[in-house]
């Protein structure tokens, strides 16, 4: 018997089968699904609170706690997720009980036995390996439910790797590894599954998936819809505009590209298509700009919180890298709507009420204005209260929060009528921006309280979003009462019932969308175990340096197309650890020698974008299914389109490997950034005139041409410039000293090193090495990067390389020599390079708009 459903429906189940787990059993079945997460979010909460470290109970280390976490997740896994399609969704058949039960006991084992495991460490005994196994082969088979089959063979590939070294071909053989060291590795250590992204997953993301998922529940993403359709939704294409921004806002909510697509596409991608979009460009614009979502600092995917760990730096400072990037790829979106809307000559939707010019520049402006002050009274204001009021500033701070949270809420409760908007509901005009703005403000303090604990109190990611969550809970219980009391409406026991009903479900469903997270961090592991076991890692750079043949490029390109394809089965989280363990220490080793220092963030944010982009790739682009469901078009077609929409985001990895200045490395003055900002988003919205093949008009191939080398240009002005101008100046080793000791503090000092490494091989590479503050002298400047030099004849060789040093890090290693100190060529800025650049647009936008008059005179004539 079949069914009809309708897109929505089927949407809602996509997500479901993809983030949350698509059985709805009945009974006792249902509570116990309901329950356990429950739990699980109460263990989160507890895990990072202050609590056990107060009361001195439920203090756990991390293994302990990455045990619980995966215990947790893989119980859900089984007992949430069907085994196959033809399995029953209304109830949970006693073998997937059998296997919760077996497999929650062996990821748990670590913690239950974690004494006895600790006294025999390298020495597993019988049950220790019986119970790895066991393990090990649910967790596949659990990975396999919650995220299909890729990522299951990803990692029992790499298995079969381990086990099977001496049979593979000589380029990538090793000894192998017996059963016994294997799954003690893997299971039994902090090596594998229980290893850092397990551990990320545990500390960081589950928080804030918890917190997006409370903000969902407490109509977060609903209010950013109804906020960026009544600002944009009269403009050209303006439904397409407000799907942009509010996916763009939707990220901060959710991390995950379907969901992202479900919230807001439901509602927008209709009223794309009734402005004129045909349904496979609605649903293209929709991905293009949810898949982006996860870019969207301050909550940004899962994988950005591995960058922490896997690159060494703090939380903000990949903020601070992303954010660019993330900035220019949304306007370069919106563009791209307007240069669509242009070509197929759309309009908007008719606002409710015609404001006049000021009164939208007031409602508009006044808007951001007030933000920006409240944002600055209160970085500055609580900056100095602490300065003054010392250990009291924290309740004072803690006192205004609530009264601004009390204020904030009589504002929603004047407007929550007029700034009503029903997402569902069929919209024939756009509302009036200032009551809908006004109507959900209070959402915006707990991102205030998480951004303030991130940037300013510098805690942990972890500690930022319990502070955040809490005051997110208490925004759940309170504000619906308080709406009622205010607006003497409703009756407020009832919403105050319905509140605690919200916090518990947000709750709920916060940790039932960490499942596949945590089961694709855990089988992630089992791939970094590996590549640690087998040393496979040192092999790759090998095998890419020979199918690249040394060339930076296509060395890029290799390790593009390696996480568009694993992208198309695997996770972001799952795709950006197998990649990034496997590639960035590649391309940095490879960079160097080829005379490239590149950061390790870029090359992480590198991998981190392609894995994003393979959620719109066909043909297995999910996000592409989901909006093609809603938007009743073809999902081939519409990843397609969407893939085209998104080579805006594909090229920024390549420009910012080159041009550092985009993830606002280097950068020292205001100025500076200021011309970085504006010169970026020029670039991007050059490229987008030149892919659309539209700017004032329909474009010919050679001002697309042209516009493409405009881009570039815009991108990377070093480029030119070091044609006329050398950016760097070679002096001889000898000069280290000297050069050293002029070195203002803060710059690191740049070096052409060669020598032979362990295997054998000559290695020439150069590296940038800082040295500490406090060292005055050259020779104590020398010494604190871990290099001890020795003078032989005309060379300068190193004697020594301390442990644990700069020296060490960057892969340096005695009896090398320093063939040349590098230091930055005295030449004009690069930045001169705009002005020719910019006359050169200019002509060419006057000659597009001298068309478009010819055009229209034609027309006027005939």
């Amino acid at each position: 018997m079949s069914k009809t459903t309708s897109p929505t429906q089927d949407v809602q189940e996509m997500v479901a089968q993809a983030d949350t787990g698509a059985r709805s059993p009945d009974g006792i079945s249902a509570r116990i699904l309901w329950f356990t997460p429950l739990c699980w979010s109460l263990f989160q909460l507890w895990y990072a609170s202050p609590l056990p470290f107060i009361f001195n109970f439920g203090v756990l280390n991390d293994t302990e706690a990455r045990s619980i976490h995966l215990m947790f997740a893989i119980f859900l896994a089984f007992t949430a997720y069907p085994a196959l399609k033809s399995s029953p969704r209304n109830k949970i058949p006693l073998t997937d009980w059998i296997l919760a039960l077996a497999s929650s006991f062996s990821a748990g084992y670590i913690y239950i036995f974690y004494t006895e495991l600790a006294g025999r460490s390298g020495a597993p005994t019988t049950a220790d390996v019986v119970v790895a196994v066991i393990g090990m082969v649910l967790l596949l088979e659990a990975t396999r439910r919650a995220l299909g089959p890729p990522l299951m063979v990803v990692a029992a590939v790499f298995l079969l790797y381990t086990f099977g070294g001496p049979y593979m071909p000589d380029v990538i053989a090793h000894k192998g590894a017996s059963l016994n060291k294997a799954m003690s590795h893997l299971w039994l250590t902090t090596e594998g599954v229980f290893g850092v992204a397990l551990g990320v997953s545990s500390s960081f993301v589950f928080l804030f998936v918890l917190f997006g998922a409370m903000l969902e529940r407490a109509g977060a993403g609903a209010y950013f819809i109804k906020v960026a359709f009544s600002l944009l939704g009269h403009m050209r294409g303006g439904p397409a505009k407000a799907a942009v921004v509010a996916s763009g806002l939707s990220g901060i909510v959710s991390g995950s590209s379907i969901a992202n697509v479900v919230t807001t596409g439901t509602f927008t991608i209709p009223l794309m298509k009734r402005v004129g979009f045909p349904g496979t460009k609605a649903g293209a614009v929709e991905v293009a700009a949810s898949t982006n979502g996860q870019l969207t600092p301050p909550i940004m995917g899962a994988a950005a919180f591995l960058m922490v760990e896997y690159v060494g730096i703090s939380y903000v400072e990949v903020i601070k890298a992303a954010i660019l990037p993330a900035l220019i790829s949304y306007i370069a979106l919106i563009y791209i709507v307007h240069l669509e809307a242009c070509k197929a000559g759309m309009q908007g939707l008719p606002r409710r009420h015609t404001p006049t010019i000021v009164q939208s520049l007031l409602s508009f402006t006044g808007t951001i204005l007030g933000l920006c002050i409240t944002s600055a009274a209160v970085y500055y204001g609580v900056g100095w209260t602490k300065d003054v009021f010392g250990a009291a500033a924290t309740p004072i701070v803690v006192s205004a929060l609530v009264i601004s949270y009390i204020a904030l809420i009589s504002v929603s409760a004047r407007n929550a009528h007029e700034g009503t908007l029903d997402v569902n509901a069929e919209l024939t005009e756009v509302p009036d921006p200032s009551p809908t703005i006004k109507s959900g403000l209070h959402y915006l303090l707990p991102i205030v309280v998480l951004v303030w604990c991130l940037t300013v109190e510098r805690f942990s990611p972890g500690l930022s979003a319990f502070w955040a969550t809490v005051f997110m809970i208490f925004i759940i219980i309170t504000q619906r009462p308080l709406i009622s009391f205010l607006s003497k409406q409703g009756n407020i026991v009832e919403e105050a019932t319905a509140g605690f009903v919200d916090l518990l479900e947000s709750l709920v469903s916060g940790a039932r969308n960490m499942i596949g997270i945590s089961v694709a961090t855990a089988a992630a592991g089992t791939v970094v175990g590996a590549v640690t076991l087998t040393g496979i890692g040192l092999v790759m750079t090998d095998f890419v340096e020979f199918i690249s043949g040394g060339n930076i490029i296509m060395m890029l390109l290799f390790t593009a197309v390696i996480s568009l394809i694993l992208g198309m089965g695997l996770p972001t989280t799952a795709n950006y650890i197998v990649v990034s363990t496997l590639m960035a220490p590649v391309i940095v080793t490879l960079g160097a020698q080829s005379g490239l220092i590149i950061p390790l963030i870029a090359v992480h944010l590198f991998v981190f974008y392609f894995g994003i982009l393979a959620d719109d790739t066909p043909p297995v682009g999910l996000a592409a299914f989901a909006a093609a469901a809603i938007a009743k078009s073809d999902p081939i077609r519409t990843g397609i389109q969407g893939f085209t929409y998104d080579i805006r985001t594909a090229i920024l990895p390549f420009m910012f490997i080159f041009n550092t200045q985009l993830l606002l490395i280097g950068i020292d003055t205001w100025w500076h950034l200021s011309l970085t900002v504006l010169s970026s988003i020029v670039a991007m919205l050059i490229f987008s005139a030149a892919t659309q093949g539209w700017w004032f008009t329909k474009n010919k191939w050679w001002e697309t041409l042209l516009l493409l080398l405009l881009t570039f240009t815009f991108f990377r002005p070093g480029y030119w410039w070091d044609q006329i101008y050398p950016s760097k100046q070679l002096h001889p080793g000898s000069d280290i000293q000297q050069i050293a000791g002029s070195l203002p503090i803060g710059q690191d000092i740049e070096l052409m090193v060669a020598g032979e490494n362990i295997e054998g091989d000559f290695i020439s590479k150069t590296v940038r090495l800082p040295f500490d503050e406090k060292a005055k002298s050259a020779i104590e400047r020398i010494s604190s990067m871990g290099l001890v030099l020795k003078q032989v004849d005309d060379k300068v060789l190193i004697d020594m390389v301390e442990f644990g040093s700069p020296a060490e890090a960057a892969g340096i290693d005695f009896d090398w020599e320093v063939r040349s100190v590098i230091t930055a060529a005295d030449r004009p800025m690069k930045e001169w390079v705009f002005i020719p650049a910019l006359l050169l647009l200019i002509g060419l936008g006057l000659n597009q708009k001298r068309r478009v008059r010819n055009d229209q005179l034609n027309q006027q004539i005939g």
